[in-house]
């Protein structure tokens, strides 16, 4: 019988994402000082500008566009766009907190069974969509065979080797 893996590339979680800028300083700010990011030590062997910041599990690189000024402008927050999502203690402390600092932001609700996620959108200085949300309320079910669980509780590594386990019985 064929062994699956469900994880061929052996990955063991998510590094970082890139994200290029129209200015670094302005977004430094906006990461450290909206979404607690913390600068961290970059490679001095790069010959371009950019900075790293690390918070929340995961790094964010910062990178000096080349022409800042053909980057497009967005201004429309649509949920439907590439983002990257953030969960949070309390949603009305986050937007209260949006609110004091005069950022846009675009409120939504997911339901799904009863169950109740609320979502606020908003951009970065350079139009990149963030989520925040409550999304630990909606259970993480996996398609077949496994039982659900909550987002920060759900165990990826353990759910794909139980089933490298049940492929291989099988």
């Amino acid at each position: 019988m064929k062994e699956s893996t469900g994880n061929p590339l052996l990955i063991k979680s998510l590094n970082h994402i890139s994200l290029v800028c129209r200015s670094v300083e302005e977004s430094i700010d906006f990461y450290q000082n909206v979404l607690g990011f913390v600068p961290i030590r970059r490679p001095g062997s790069f010959d371009f500008d950019g900075a790293w910041l690390f918070g929340h599990g995961i790094g964010i690189h910062l990178l000096q566009s080349e022409d800042p000024e053909s980057m497009p402008k967005k201004t429309e927050i649509n949920p439907k766009d590439n983002h990257i999502s953030f969960q949070c203690e309390s949603m009305g402390a986050v937007e209260k907190k949006l609110k004091e600092m005069e950022i846009s932001f675009v409120r939504s609700m997911v339901e799904e069974g009863g169950i109740h996620v609320d979502q606020l959108f908003f951009h970065d200085p350079d139009g990149f969509m963030v989520e925040i949300c409550d999304c630990d309320n909606l259970p993480v079910i996996p398609l077949a065979g496994e039982m659900a669980r909550a987002c920060s509780r759900l165990n990826l590594p353990m759910v794909q080797h139980q089933q490298q386990i049940r492929v291989i019985q099988q």
